[in-house]
């Protein structure tokens, strides 16, 4: 996709989110959109684009830090729980409790008792939001091994994103394989009541689009001004425990 086309839909697309905003304001809606993936997947550059127009009062980004001796000793989901939207307001998770389905197992961070009482959890606790009118959409980041590689050196190299880099991307492309069989375990086993939208994000500026596109699909909004139609299917869609890893996402 060429940068102009790519402009004329991005704007086209932001000014569809502010609609929607507009329409969970009135209606006192919560949306909460999860971004998840591999390191360098592009999750900081889509949300940057989802939240750039929109009203920064309504609109909150969440991206946790290291957990404190607190946290590791309360209720797994009860610091994310705290920060979860209020009515009218839009929340953004740049990873979320799905580290323990994720990053902690591959890593050491959590015990194989930890990360298997999660994923027995993670479905009803999700279940619990949404049957309380939350609106949840989850998005997985996937991309290729070649890639990550070329963006994870982008980000030792660049004086502008050196910010981004930590003990976890040095391992990441060693643990590629790992992460691979994390992630699929994590799709099959947490995907109802919330199925997981699944992002080929090789090209960040068609994973950007797929993924805004998506939003105003699946979010109820009756004043947008025009239908922004389906995310092409070979960039995203929604994951099936009927789905073969190897069809779609990267090894």
């Amino acid at each position: 996709m060429d940068k102009k086309t790519y402009k004329k839909e991005l704007k086209r697309l932001q000014i569809g989110l502010v609609v929607l905003q507009r329409r969970l304001i009135s209606t006192e809606g919560r949306l909460l959109v999860i971004l998840e993936g591999r390191d360098a997947a592009g999750k900081d550059g889509t949300i940057r684009r989802i939240v750039k127009h929109r009203s920064p009062r309504h609109t909150r980004v969440v991206a946790l830090g290291k957990p404190t001796e607190r946290d590791r000793t309360s209720w797994y989901f009860q610091r994310w729980a705290a920060l979860l939207p209020a009515g009218g307001e839009t929340v953004l998770f740049n990873r979320s409790w799905y580290n323990r389905a994720g990053v902690e197992p591959v890593m050491g961070f959590c015990t194989d008792a930890e990360y298997r009482t999660f994923l027995g959890d993670a479905g009803p606790f999700e279940r619990m939001l949404t049957q309380d009118g939350l609106i949840l959409l989850k998005y997985y980041l996937d991309i290729s091994r070649e890639e990550q590689a070329q963006r994870l050196e982008d980000r030792r190299t660049n004086p502008l994103k050196t910010w981004k880099v930590s003990p976890v991307d040095s391992v990441a492309l060693e643990k590629f394989d790992e992460y691979s069989k994390a992630r699929n375990i994590m799709l099959a086993a947490t995907g109802d009541p919330v199925p997981w939208r699944v992002v080929n994000a090789d090209s960040k500026r068609a994973a950007r689009l797929a993924i805004m596109r998506d939003i105003l699909q699946s979010a109820p909004c009756p004043d947008l001004p025009v239908d922004y139609g389906e995310p092409d299917p070979a960039i995203l869609r929604r994951w099936s425990p009927d789905d073969r890893p190897e069809a779609f996402l990267h090894h």
